[in-house]
């Protein structure tokens, strides 16, 4: 039987989603914390006694954001698989995420931040970056297997995701176009992996 949830988490969790919606909605700049209390049913002070500060805040958002993403990235590298069909589920997950209305919302309001206070925005990346991503950890492990070539495995991980988001991230967040179709989300993954592995490849390591 599971533990019933504490007043202050269902606050908490409450805070969190107002603030959420009010950041999409408004953007950064633009949202108050009082706003963010009176959505959430709470007190200003409660949502202090949480998060000091909006940027807190925002900086808390993105880190589950953050963490969402990297879950559905850290599939385990397998030395028996091929290793074209592992970087398509990895990739696939990753494809998954991209689409995400709620992700795609969220990501409009971090890049906005950016724009708008380089400063801050620094700060939150810099906090982020610190977990090293699942897919860089299957790079990593395929190289020491010997199935992938030696080099520089976050750049690998950049180079690899980048493609991905050339189409199914940033006309999306820019341009508000609509997700790729099934058709292209193929074509994409696919392209991109076949080049990736002519590059990064070794002689009979994708095998």
């Amino acid at each position: 039987m599971n533990a019933p949830i504490k007043l202050t988490d269902r606050k908490r969790e409450a805070i969190v989603d107002a603030a959420i919606a009010a950041f999409r909605g408004s953007g950064f700049e633009s949202t108050s914390m009082d706003k963010i209390a009176a959505t959430a049913g709470v007190s200003k002070r409660t949502v202090y006694n949480h998060f000091p500060s909006k940027e807190a805040l925002f900086a808390h958002i993105l880190q589950q954001l953050w963490c969402s993403t990297s879950s559905l990235e850290d599939t385990p590298y397998d030395s028996t698989l091929p290793l074209r069909e592992q970087l398509l589920q990895l990739l696939w997950k990753k494809m998954e995420m991209l689409k995400d209305a709620y992700f795609l919302d969220l990501a409009r309001v971090a890049i906005a931040e950016t724009i708008h206070s380089p400063a801050r925005a620094h700060e939150m990346v810099a906090r982020l970056s610190t977990k090293e991503e699942g897919l860089t950890r299957w790079l990593r492990a395929a190289q020491a297997d010997g199935r992938l070539r030696a080099a520089d495995p976050v750049l690998a991980a950049h180079l690899l995701q980048g493609q991905l988001k050339t189409f199914a991230f940033w006309p999306q967040v820019t341009l508000n176009q609509p997700p790729l179709d099934a058709a292209t989300q193929v074509t994409v993954l696919e392209t991109t992996v076949d080049m990736f592995l002519a590059y990064y490849g070794t002689p009979g390591g994708a095998a």
